[in-house]
């Protein structure tokens, strides 16, 4: 899996100098800050989260003293490792949280075809203007919601080692150093975590044919083409929807091509004025639904041999901001 652009060696190994230190300049401070909130979404899949967690290390650096930050020989390489162990933390502590959500949870989704940042400006996407390169999230393969689901049931360990590993190419030799064991164990919580995309995610077809798929299932969605839209499933897709209690939406998985065809008509007819447009969503094309101008749900899907096999809702206004650009808690 190809290295984000965003996590370029700027300030990575080979360089002393401080975090947004006047020597390492703009550049290299946008550079490291990015690379964090990347890490950051991947290992949790949630922005704000993310955000909290950039915080969090820029604050225990700052805490040091001089002499300790000096001592310190390659500071992104420390950033990224504080970083990982807060993640890791809080990924531990996300389980029991999650048993107390109400219905399936599902990671926030990301929008726009290339960057999308995600404080005032959120929303716009790279070529808008005014938005701080610090606080884009890059969208690639390892940001895409099938990606981020199937990492959320392994491991936080396995996930860490994975996503340090096969997304940012750290060495096992310092991904040891974050999570408490061998370089060895290290190599085996990553390959692990690399079976279980296998499994679950088996290479799908390329992005136009993925973009094909998405606009003849959003046409049959917005003309209730029942047959077309059973067409377009696979018999055994599954619709996973996330409202968080917040709004009404399935509780559980709904599973079959008939079944999911009719509770998503079943949903678009609830209110005449609703308005589908296809989208990036966390990197590849997927719909929003609107109503009077206002986004209150984007689907995400993923595609196998030109059939739709997942479909993921969420509907959580807590999760849509990046569309509303209503920042609130999680």
């Amino acid at each position: 899996m190809p290295i984000p652009p965003d996590s370029d060696q700027d300030t990575g190994p080979g360089s002393a100098q401080s975090p947004g230190s006047e020597q390492s300049g703009l550049g290299s401070l946008m550079a490291e800050r990015r690379r964090l909130l990347n890490l950051g979404y991947r290992m949790l899949g949630s922005v704000q989260d993310a955000e909290d967690v950039v915080q969090e290390t820029y604050a225990r650096w700052y805490a040091l003293s001089e002499s300790q930050q000096q001592a310190i020989v390659t500071p992104l390489a420390w950033l990224t490792r504080v970083a990982s162990r807060i993640c890791l933390d809080q990924l531990a502590s996300a389980r029991v949280r999650r048993e107390r959500y109400t219905g399936e949870w599902l990671p926030e989704p990301v929008r726009g075809s290339t960057t999308w940042t995600s404080t005032a400006g959120a929303g716009r996407t790279s070529g808008t203007g005014g938005d701080d390169p610090a606080d884009r999230i890059t969208l690639d393969e390892s940001v895409s919601m099938g990606m981020l689901v199937v990492l959320d049931s392994v491991t936080p360990a396995e996930r860490v080692a994975f996503v340090l590993h096969d997304v940012f190419g750290t060495p096992f030799t310092e991904i040891a150093e974050t999570v408490g064991r061998s370089p060895a164990a290290c190599r085996q919580l990553a390959s692990s975590a690399r079976r279980r995309l296998a499994e679950r995610r088996p290479v799908g077809g390329t992005t136009t044919e993925h973009r094909q798929v998405v606009s003849a299932f959003r046409e049959a969605c917005e003309t209730g083409d029942l047959d077309t839209l059973v067409a377009l499933l696979d018999p055994a897709v599954e619709s996973r929807s996330d409202g968080g209690g917040k709004v009404r939406s399935a509780l559980r998985p709904v599973t079959g091509a008939d079944k999911v065809a009719r509770f998503l008509l079943g949903l678009l007819r609830r209110d005449p004025d609703v308005e589908l447009v296809e989208e990036d969503i966390n990197g590849t094309p997927g719909v929003t639904v609107g109503i009077a101008g206002t986004t209150i749900a984007v689907l995400s899907a993923d595609i196998r041999d030109g059939l739709i096999t997942d479909l993921w809702l969420v509907v959580n206004p807590d999760k849509l901001h990046a569309w509303t650009d209503t920042p609130t808690a999680r």
